[in-house]
Order: C-alpha cells, then sequence, then structure tokens
C-alpha cells in the first residue's frame, strides 16, 4: 500500500495524478497548451468520424440479419461502450479505506476479457425493419509515450464517446505511476485506460492499423517513432505528434536535422514554421512506403516545441501527389526574399494525368533584387498545414466548454489567429526585418498590409509569429511597397555594396497606395480579440529529463525557488539517514 503522504497531488481538468517529490516521472506544467489542444482536436476527430461514418452508410451493401433454421431472425449483440468496472475499481477519494494504489487496476488477462466483451459483434445492429446498421466503435487511443500517465487519464474522464486508451512506456517506475494514478483516478479511469511496460516501437509494429488515434509526445524528436506510428493508426485515423527539438529543426544544426527528418532548415523569421513543415514533410515521407499518405488537420508551434495533427490513409493513387506538396526554399543571404520550387507537377492529358518533376530552377545563381546568393533548404511540405473547417469546429467547442480547458484562454487565441490565416502561403515575412534590410523605419503594420490589399494581394498574420504576414504577394511587389515607402521617409546613405542600397537603387514599378483598406485588420483584431498572450507564470518551458539529478545549473529551467526547494529537501533527507546510522552505531556499541 502506498503512502500518500510521500506524493504531491497535482490536478488538471478532471483527472489527478500523485507525483513522487524527487524527479523520478516526468511532468510538465507547461504542456497543459498542449494536452487541451489534443483533447480539443480529439473531440472534433470522434465529432467528424461520426459524421463520415453515418455518410457512408448508404453507400455500403446493408447486410440481412442472420435467420436460424426455424426461420426466426436472431438478434446481433450490441456494442457495450459502458461495461461496468471492476469491483476493485472506487470512485477518487476511496483510496484511504485500504486501496492498495501500487497494484494494477486490472490484470492483463482480465484487460482483455473486457475489451472482447466490449468489442464483439460491435459494428452491427437490426434496426425496426429488420435491416442491418453498422454501428461506430469508439475510438481506441494509444498513448505511445505516457510517462504519469496524465493524458491518457484526462482523455479516458473528459473526451465523451472515446473507447480503450493504451498507455505505454519503457521505464518501469513510469508504468507503476501510471498504473497508480489509473487507481487513484476511480473506476472510469480502470474500465478505459491501460498501462504497459513496452518499447512503443515494437508495440506499435506488432499491432498495425489497431489505432484509431495515436499520439506521440516524446521528450526530444519523436523521428525514431514515426515510421512505426504511420503504421499502428488505422486508415482515416488520427496521428497527433509533437517535437520539442526546436534548435535542430529551427536551423541551429542543420545536417542534424537532415540525418532525422530528411530536410535541412533555414534560419530565416519564418523558421518555427519551416519546423512544422519539415516534420510534416518526415511524416508524409514514413507514411508513403507503405502507400499511406497524410492530410493535416491542425499544425501549431507553442512555447518551446511544435505539434501536428495529421489524418492517415491509405491509397496507392493518391501517394502520387506526394511531390505536388513538397517544395525547397531559396533563401537570399541578403534581403528577406524567399522563393518556392516544388518538386513535382502534373499534366493532364485527356483523362489521364502524368507526373513529372517540377521546372527549375525557380532563381537565378544570384538575388534579382540585392545580388547576393541562395540558401537552399527543403524539402518542406508546402500544402496547407491546417484544414481551416476543423479549425472553425474545434474553436467552436473550445468556446462552448470553456470551463473544461485550464489553458482556455491560451489555446483559444491561438486557434482565433489560426483561423484567420491564408492557409495556401507557405511560410511569412517579417516587417521588421524587411525595414532593417533597407534601413528604414517601420510602417505600422496596418499601413503595410493596406498597400498589399490596395495591390490586388491577400495578406494575413500568423499564429507562429505575432510580427510575421503571410501574403501571396510576389517578392517584386513587396519590395516596391518598402521602395514607395521610403521614398516618403528617407533614409540615410548606406554603402554601396549593401542589399538595400542595391534594392532602393531601382525605381518602383507599382506605386503603392498607402491609404487604409477595409481588410487591413482581420476581426479578431477589430474586436480586440487577445492573440498573442504571455506565459502565466515564470519557467514557463522545458524542464529535465525524468530521472536526472536537477543541481544549481538547471536554475533557468526550474527558477531559484524550485532548486533551492530540492536542494534543501536533499540536504534533510542526508542529514536524517547520517542521524539514524549514526543511532544505529549507538545501538550496537
Amino acid at each position: 500500500m502506498a503512502d500518500l503522504s510521500e506524493f504531491k497531488i497535482i490536478k488538471e481538468g478532471e483527472a489527478e495524478i500523485l507525483m513522487l517529490k524527487q524527479n523520478e516521472v516526468f511532468y510538465n506544467k507547461a504542456q497543459v497548451n498542449n494536452r487541451d489542444m489534443s483533447i480539443a482536436v480529439l473531440r472534433t476527430f470522434i465529432s467528424k468520424h461520426k459524421e463520415e461514418h453515418e455518410a457512408n452508410l448508404p453507400k455500403r451493401s446493408k447486410r440481412a440479419p442472420k435467420v436460424s433454421e426455424n426461420g426466426v431472425s436472431e438478434p446481433v449483440k450490441e456494442d457495450v461502450p459502458n461495461a461496468s468496472p471492476p469491483e476493485d475499481c472506487r470512485a477518487n477519494g476511496e483510496d484511504g479505506d485500504g486501496m492498495a494504489l501500487d497494484e494494477p487496476c486490472n490484470t492483463a488477462e482480465e484487460q482483455v476479457k473486457t475489451t472482447e466483451e466490449c468489442n464483439v459483434a460491435g459494428e452491427s445492429m437490426s434496426n425496426a425493419d429488420g435491416k442491418v446498421k453498422r454501428e461506430l466503435k469508439p475510438p481506441r487511443v494509444l498513448e505511445a509515450l505516457s510517462a504519469s500517465g496524465l493524458r491518457a487519464l484526462r482523455y479516458a474522464r473528459e473526451v465523451e464517446g472515446i473507447g480503450q486508451v493504451v498507455a505505454l512506456d519503457n521505464d518501469q517506475a513510469s508504468v507503476e505511476a501510471c498504473r497508480r494514478n489509473i487507481k487513484f483516478n476511480g473506476s472510469v479511469a480502470c474500465s478505459k485506460v491501460e498501462s504497459h511496460l513496452a518499447d512503443a516501437r515494437v508495440y506499435m509494429l506488432t499491432h498495425p492499423k489497431e489505432f484509431d488515434v495515436v499520439d506521440l509526445d516524446p521528450y526530444g524528436s519523436p523521428s525514431v517513432f514515426l515510421d512505426s506510428a504511420v503504421q499502428s493508426v488505422v486508415d482515416g485515423g488520427m496521428l497527433m505528434c509533437t517535437a520539442t527539438d526546436m534548435a535542430v529543426l529551427c536551423g541551429g544544426n542543420g545536417e542534424v536535422c537532415y540525418s532525422k527528418y530528411g530536410s535541412y532548415p533555414l534560419r530565416g523569421k519564418y523558421c518555427h514554421e519551416m519546423a512544422l513543415r519539415i516534420l510534416l514533410a518526415s511524416i508524409e515521407s514514413h507514411a508513403n512506403r507503405y502507400k499511406r499518405y497524410i492530410v493535416p488537420v491542425l499544425s501549431v508551434q507553442i512555447d518551446f516545441y511544435v505539434r501536428v495533427f495529421v489524418r492517415i490513409y491509405t491509397s496507392a493513387s493518391a501517394m502520387k501527389n506526394t511531390p505536388l506538396k513538397l517544395s525547397y526554399v531559396y533563401q537570399c543571404t541578403g534581403c528577406d526574399s524567399f522563393h518556392l520550387q516544388p518538386i513535382g507537377r502534373t499534366i493532364a492529358k485527356n483523362n489521364s494525368v502524368r507526373y513529372l518533376p517540377g521546372y527549375g530552377p525557380v532563381v537565378p545563381q544570384e538575388c534579382t533584387y540585392c545580388g547576393k546568393k541562395f540558401n537552399m533548404g527543403g524539402p518542406i511540405w508546402s500544402a496547407p498545414i491546417h484544414d481551416q473547417e476543423w479549425v472553425t469546429s474545434m474553436l467552436a467547442d473550445v468556446k462552448s466548454m470553456k470551463s473544461s480547458y485550464p489553458a482556455y484562454d491560451r489555446i483559444s487565441a491561438l486557434l482565433t489567429t489560426i483561423s484567420e490565416e491564408l492557409p495556401d502561403v507557405p511560410l511569412f515575412l517579417s516587417l521588421h526585418n524587411l525595414c532593417a534590410t533597407l534601413k528604414c523605419t517601420s510602417p505600422s503594420a496596418v499601413i503595410f498590409r493596406s498597400a498589399v490589399i490596395n495591390a490586388g494581394y491577400r495578406i494575413s498574420g500568423t499564429h507562429v509569429n505575432p510580427l510575421g504576414l503571410k501574403s501571396d504577394a510576389p517578392m517584386d511587389v513587396i519590395w516596391d511597397i518598402m521602395r514607395c515607402w521610403v521614398k516618403n521617409h528617407p533614409v540615410k546613405a548606406q554603402p554601396a555594396d549593401q542589399a538595400g542600397t542595391v534594392i532602393l537603387a531601382k525605381e518602383p514599378v507599382l506605386q503603392a497606395n498607402f491609404s487604409r483598406a477595409v481588410a487591413s485588420l482581420s476581426k479578431a483584431q477589430a474586436k480586440k480579440v487577445a492573440r498573442f498572450l504571455p506565459n502565466p507564470e515564470k519557467h514557463w518551458g522545458p524542464k529535465v529529463r525524468a530521472g536526472r539529478q536537477i543541481t544549481s545549473k538547471h536554475v533557468s529551467l526550474l527558477g531559484e525557488a524550485a532548486i533551492n526547494g530540492v536542494l534543501n529537501q536533499e540536504d534533510n533527507e542526508e542529514s536524517k539517514t547520517k542521524r539514524q546510522k549514526v543511532e544505529e552505531n549507538n545501538i550496537t556499541a
């Protein structure tokens, strides 16, 4: 039996977990944004999956009910999603009356038996007309790297209509903590969540196309899990994937990024969005090896990581479109100009489509604006990274269930910003960087947006950077607008070899109109809806890996108060151990 005094109780949403005071099992409070966003996506997925199932019903052949020898139709067993939980699973709060928190909730045999009972003949049910209606099974979820099990517990307790949640970890202490937390969360958790000690890669490979949702949230890079993860998801299922190795993805170690993800990053202002697109391209690459492809529904950069939500489908013919969704990026080393080079193209002839290599190069050896060389990065995912219909549904769901999301303010602001992004414009420009190149004062975002809109192009913000601007205007138009701005706001003379000097030496072809356009402010901006919120507390970021000893060098991650608390606790425990040894020696003497 576990002594609750040894633990700290942490509550998030409807789930509660017991955490040891030492850094034995990983937990990061900042990931509440990640978990809340995942719950919002999971709720929308269940709703959309149900709609798709009902829409496909008329297309399927309707099976008649079984007829026995005496000519009477036999009833078909129904799915039982809310099977009665085992007797030893009590409601939360009953742990004080002798409940052994360290014991697993069910034995493996009992869990298999319960799952079989719940899933037997769960796809069909006779209706009043004697016809058979196919029933949709509750989705099965795999949390491949569960640690304390908090995410799996929140899924089980907060997402209506969810089926079995399988929580895996390769660390014995984490599995014990997860089972303890399942027990602590009562009957609902016990009936829906099961924890296993297993290597996630092996488990996913040995359970192909078994899970409707697979959640990958590793400490660091997910690259080693992607190949097995894309095989474990059912057709039309969801893969949720987090990457926290942002230094690698954003160009700090380009060669490492290429070895892990198969793409070379560039260090532009858009590096965080490029990180998202590199991760999507990598997942697509792994899926293609099994005649599968991805459809992104939401891709976000939050805090210190990127998180993507993609649906996975199987189709050898649709997979051929992958080269059309990938591009290389050419970034000028002198100015902010960048250009995309699609990998493939198609030619339609009669009723057939031919797939051909993309035309290139899209740029000359030297930049046409400033005369400098180009860096080349990629390939990246250049197709849309969000499904705006999904984003709208999620935002409506989040607003209607405000109290269910601990990080409501942050995720609603994030979804609002995403809903206003231009979906078909990869990467973005930074207005401050454009002005830094020309050494000029910066126009306000509203004035610059108005000039782009008045020139006949679209422009929007981006959730990745408050100063980022997405636009379908070519770089010719962008630099002409800036040249017109500098004419009205002159700059000091600069050396002739500077990029800004070369750009300003050319006369603008387009005469920019800076009068304020109606659409220069988004709807959220017009209503003064908060879109970029500050961190709720200090040291809101990555934490020390589980099992590592916390020392004074981790002060930037945890803060002085937390470090001092840990060190004082260790000193007290050490002095207590020494006193016990001295007392034992005195007794023996």
